[in-house]
């Protein structure tokens, strides 16, 4: 039985465009007339050209920028499968509202606001005109006990994202890039990329925080626990939300989604952005065009997930912060390239020669 939310969500799946493809071939007609040789700004004119697709503008434009970075706990951390405490997330959404955190530094630089959500923190966070609240319960389940939250809870966290995007881009927004906050949250991330990719636990995990070969090991053997206990159904990305994700990784795919219904692109962060990335896709293929990832990270599991989905990452500096840095990166490179398509001179407006075939 379809429930309000599912219906919700299916009628802006239902609204997903392929790209535009006239828009793309006056990119791309355009690319090869700008004073430069064919090609030779590379990745910068294959990003222009999907972005012209996306927004089905032949000359894409991004002024209205903004990184949404949502926060949920895990109750897999009673598990202790990291060196961080619980209370670690609310500080850093704190944090994240004073302006101090990485992702406040990089937004600045690159002219992008930062959304910051509480999708499902444990602990209760002050009032503050600046926090979005769609908190969907106070932290997930134990997934190694059982499954992470209701499949009712699965579609509201999905939901809320959607509702967060539309809100934005009501008010206006070109590109949007996502971003994450929650301890713990690797631990869900490797169990959503190994069920989903087919591949094995221990291929896919990574040492999120930092832990040691010792904890490594128990957080592989855990996510092995979680799986079995909950089997969660690879074709499902609900389902598999449910069993073994977190309320921050649905709002994240939510605005993939909602994004995507909007014309707008959507650069992903690293391994929590990619695990949400995966349900989106699995939920909603057709959102994959809308995609661009902003960066490889450390993590193992995300060049399965990227090689997955078929992403080529723009950057890879080694990064593993999350809360949106890499995307907000990403940001800046989507927006030169779309300038470098719309601002270059072409040869005929410069009055140079072409090269003689």
């Amino acid at each position: 039985m379809s429930s309000k939310e599912l219906a919700k969500i299916n009628s802006v799946i239902k609204q997903i465009k392929p790209l535009d493809k006239s828009a793309m071939d006056q990119a791309r007609t355009r690319q090869d007339m700008l004073i430069k040789p064919q090609g030779s700004l590379g990745r910068l004119e294959q990003v222009s050209i999907q972005v012209a697709g996306i927004q089905a503008k032949p000359i894409p434009v991004i002024k209205n920028k903004a990184v949404i970075t949502m926060a949920g706990d895990h109750g897999v951390v009673a598990e202790k499968v990291g060196n961080w405490p619980q209370e670690v997330t609310a500080e850093m959404v704190k944090n994240f509202l004073r302006g101090g955190a990485g992702i406040n530094v990089i937004s600045r630089q690159v002219g992008a606001r930062v959304v910051v959500v509480d999708m499902g923190v444990a602990t209760e966070l002050p009032k503050n005109a600046n926090l979005v609240s769609k908190k969907v319960a106070p932290g997930t389940a134990n997934m190694a006990k059982g499954p992470a939250m209701t499949r009712t809870q699965a579609e509201q966290a999905v939901l809320a994202g959607i509702e967060v995007v539309e809100a934005k881009i009501k008010k206006g927004l070109d590109i949007v890039g996502t971003g994450d906050m929650g301890i713990g949250n690797t631990t869900p991330s490797a169990a959503i990329c190994a069920c989903i990719t087919g591949k094995p636990v221990k291929t896919v995990t990574g040492r999120g925080t930092g832990i040691d070969d010792e904890l490594l090991q128990h957080k592989i053997d855990v996510i092995h626990q979680a799986l079995k206990v909950n089997q969660p159904d690879s074709k499902d990305a609900l389902d598999v939300l449910a069993k073994v994700g977190g309320y921050e990784i649905g709002g994240l795919a939510g605005v993939m989604i909602g994004a995507a219904a909007h014309g707008v692109p959507v650069v992903i962060d690293g391994f929590i952005s990619g695990a949400a990335a995966l349900i989106a896709t699995t939920l909603a293929p057709a959102t994959k065009p809308y995609l661009i990832a902003g960066h490889r990270s450390v993590e193992p599991g995300h060049r399965i997930m990227l090689d997955h989905m078929g992403l080529t990452p723009l950057l890879d500096l080694d990064l593993r912060l999350g809360e949106g840095t890499g995307a907000a990166m990403g940001i800046f490179i989507v927006e030169t390239a779309c300038k470098l398509l719309g601002e270059m001179a072409t040869f005929a407006e410069a009055g140079v020669s072409e090269k003689e075939e």
